[in-house]
């Protein structure tokens, strides 16, 4: 694969360092880095707290598939963060698996729970830790779908070395 035709999506659980590694895999790539959910959040005027509270969640995901195909379809190549759920979406991961190569960064449970605990822009957050696990369980199911898997417990730098050796890049 060469770099200038990189068309990346990164899928994970919430914390899991899409946003941050995608950034640092797109400057190092240098193709354009896209994050669905700020997409949304932008599109909406909204943040993704107030999208739940006032739309759904319902309305939040149909939105996040929306702005997945009209981000992969205007660029020729990009890396893309998807949301947490986005990415445990099965349509969606069908989508992005045929559009271009998917990445799973696979945070642990404990790693999740350090890393958002304090995060109040995650409506998800609110839920029971047991639930949480469940769902947690239940998105794993679809993430382990992708391309690749990479564990995302080392620093951001690390973990995109990791994801360009695993793509020959």
């Amino acid at each position: 694969m060469e770099k200038g035709g990189v068309r990346l999506y990164l899928v994970g659980f919430m914390g899991s360092g899409k946003t941050t590694v995608g950034k640092v895999l797109a400057r190092k790539l240098k193709v354009p880095f896209v994050d669905v959910d700020e997409e949304v959040v932008l599109r909406e005027g909204l943040s993704i707290p107030e999208i739940f509270a006032l739309k759904g969640e319902g309305y939040f995901r149909r939105l996040e598939r929306e702005v997945l195909r009209e981000l992969s379809e205007k660029l020729p190549a990009f890396v893309m963060a998807t949301g947490g759920g986005l990415g445990a979406d099965e349509e969606a991961m069908e989508y992005m698996k045929s559009n271009g190569t998917v990445v799973w960064l696979d945070v642990d449970f404990d790693a999740f729970l350090r890393r958002t605990r304090q995060d109040p822009n995650r409506p998800l957050l609110k839920r029971p830790v047991d639930e949480l696990r469940r769902l947690f369980e239940r998105r794993r199911a679809v993430y382990s779908k992708a391309h690749y898997r990479v564990k995302s417990a080392r620093s951001p730098e690390q973990t995109a070395r990791r994801v360009l050796e695993l793509l020959g890049l």
